[in-house]
């Protein structure tokens, strides 16, 4: 009897060892912040190109140049709730869908993996331990982790997020989309300034196999911090590219939708600087070419009183339209750049008074649909590019917009409602409720679905 139910006994914990090595190999766990990381099965370098598909949504606002359109998508129909993943944290970067996943990342350092129809976790990966409000000089996310969105690289497969971790380091990650697997892992930290002073906001961007990283600082432009892109090679490996926005002070690059890609460069908008006297390079449009060397320039002839006002450029991501550039920002003024020669200090293309812009635009021909502090403006650019003020729907605070299946896409920050409306007048088609929701919060379109990130995870809306 003893020997029976010692193999017993031993039987059922070798069944138990399966089923936990089973759920190990299934969700990837945890890796402590600071760690070292294993040994890599496959070098990103060598990794095999995982193709896009028809319908991901690998990067902000669907693709490198910012649009925010995805023309292809077929109506969604009347939407209802499909789901709500509740996770460890809020999700301030906008869902990402690749491989047949929706990817997010949190405030607790957190990336997941979830099911589309469902909404349940396929894989999560915490990358670290986020920085408490309380260890921050000022700013107004708590705790401070994930903040920007991250972004997908089709030729390694790999989802790159930047995390901010304990001591206000900065780390950007690589994750294996298809497991989560954590592939590559660097300390990532502007070169001037102090550390914990930046905030990671701005949506990473990929270009030619590098990862770039802008830094703004937090809310109450605290401490001492200059704006800055850095670049990364994707394989995690090799020598930093980085320009810092040539300011004593401030400059931060942070607007949600990050650097927009034109080309072979990136657009790139800063925020206010400390120089009311001389123009020290802020309050800018900046075109940086892939080895981040500024190529051109643009600043508001008010550049100086911008800087004083808070008023600026860095609060929305310019958009390439046609032949030229479009942006807005904090003092309400929409400039139209000639995107051959952006003009520097007061040489815009045109300009007229649209509204203070937060976030980032939507774009479909020369229409673009501006979000506005306020609400969401239609802007039409000529082919000799000036400006027409269109519809306007008035909103508590509007997020981002998106374009897809015949409608543009809005929320309301303020109210947690998304908006679903008519590109021809802005009459509201739909409009449902999501949630509370982070600012300047835009939505993903994909599959007849809309992903919203929430204050708590993700909420899926299901076209009829």
């Amino acid at each position: 009897m003893a020997g029976t139910r010692i193999r017993g006994a031993l039987g059922a914990m070798a069944a138990l060892v399966l089923v936990l090595l089973a759920a190990c190999s299934a969700v990837p766990q945890p890796a402590p912040s600071g760690a070292p990381i294993s040994p890599l099965t496959q070098a990103p370098s060598s990794r095999l190109p995982v193709a896009l598909e028809p319908g991901d949504w690998p990067t902000y606002h669907h693709d490198a140049a910012r649009t925010g359109a995805a023309l292809n998508l077929p109506p969604m129909g009347a939407l209802s709730s499909a789901w709500s993943a509740r996770l460890d944290g809020a999700v301030y970067g906008e869902p990402l869908v690749v491989r047949g996943r929706v990817i997010v990342a949190t405030e607790s350092d957190t990336l997941y993996a979830l099911d589309p129809a469902d909404g349940h976790v396929v894989w999560r990966r915490n990358v670290g331990t986020p920085v408490p409000g309380s260890a921050l000089p000022c700013g107004d996310i708590s705790p401070l982790g994930i903040t920007g969105t991250p972004v997908y690289d089709a030729a390694t497969g790999l989802v790159f997020a930047v995390a901010e971790v304990s001591g206000g380091r900065h780390e950007l990650v690589g994750l294996d989309a298809g497991d989560g697997a954590l592939i590559v892992r660097r300390e990532v930290e502007p070169p001037q300034g102090d550390h914990i002073a930046y905030q990671q906001r701005a949506a990473l961007t990929v270009l030619d196999g590098r990862v770039y990283v802008a830094f703004g600082g937090l809310d109450g432009d605290c401490s001492d911090y200059v704006g800055t892109v850095l670049s990364v090679p994707t394989t995690g490996s090799g020598a930093l590219g980085s320009y810092v926005v040539p300011t004593p002070r401030l400059g931060g690059i942070w607007a949600p939708g990050g650097s927009a890609v034109d080309g072979s460069r990136l657009l790139v908008p800063v925020g206010n600087g400390d120089s009311v006297t001389t123009y020290d390079g802020s309050d800018a449009v900046l075109s940086l070419d892939a080895s981040l060397k500024r190529t051109d320039f643009f600043a508001p002839s008010s550049w100086a009183q911008d800087n004083a006002d808070d008023a600026d450029l860095g609060s929305m991501t310019p958009v390439r339209v046609g032949a030229y550039v479009f942006a807005d920002g904090k003092n309400g003024v929409g400039y139209v750049l000639d995107a051959g020669h952006f003009g520097g200090v007061g040489g815009a293309a045109s300009q007229t008074p649209v509204c203070p812009a937060f976030g980032a635009p939507a774009v479909a021909g020369m229409t673009v649909y501006v979000p506005c502090q306020d609400g969401l403006q239609e802007v039409a650019v000529s082919a000799s590019g000036t400006m027409s003020l269109g519809w306007r729907l008035p909103l508590g605070a509007a997020g981002s917009p998106v374009i897809g299946g015949g409608e543009v896409w809005v929320t309301d920050y303020a109210t947690g409602e998304l908006y679903a409306l008519d590109p021809g007048d802005g009459h509201v088609r739909q409009k449902v409720q999501v949630g509370p929701v982070p600012h300047f919060v835009t939505p993903t379109l994909s599959g007849g679905r809309v992903f919203v990130g929430t204050l708590d995870g993700v909420s899926a809306l299901a076209g009829a």
